[in-house]
């Protein structure tokens, strides 16, 4: 792409993935990213705060893009089903980030905010209880 194009669409961000960017889908998923071993499906609900037939849904197509596995399976004789995060999916999702930092230090730069502020690290004061260096929650 030509210098002038790429200036002309500076803040096109092409790396802003539909299938992640849905509110949802993104809880889905940064909640198993900081769950590296999985979540059963009751607790992927609880954390996103979906229902059942709607956390389903976001799964199968969140399944279908190859981002998360489900293994179906028995937790002392009852029915468990486990989420966990391919490790494309993690790839994927880790590269999405990277495109929403981005994003925001644009923004900040754009409305005027020092480079020092939009950059820097949250500090302690600054994290919501749970949270870690990352901003991701705890793993529970």
């Amino acid at each position: 792409m030509p210098t002038s194009d790429r200036l002309e669409a500076r803040f096109s961000y092409e790396g802003l993935d539909r299938i992640i960017h849905e509110r949802a889908r993104l809880s889905v998923l940064t909640s198993l990213v900081s769950h590296p071993r999985g979540l059963a499906f009751p607790d992927l609900k609880r954390l996103c705060g979906l229902t059942d037939g709607n956390l389903s849904r976001h799964l199968a197509v969140l399944q279908e893009a190859d981002l998360v596995s489900l293994e179906k399976g028995y937790d002392q004789n009852r029915p468990q089903t486990l989420c966990r995060l391919t490790p494309s999916g993690r790839t994927r999702f880790l590269d999405y980030l990277g495109v929403l930092e981005q994003v925001v230090r644009d923004a900040a730069q754009a409305a005027g905010r020092p480079q020092s502020a939009a950059g820097r690290s949250p500090s302690t004061e600054d994290r919501p209880a749970g949270h870690d260096r990352s901003g991701l929650a705890e793993p529970v």
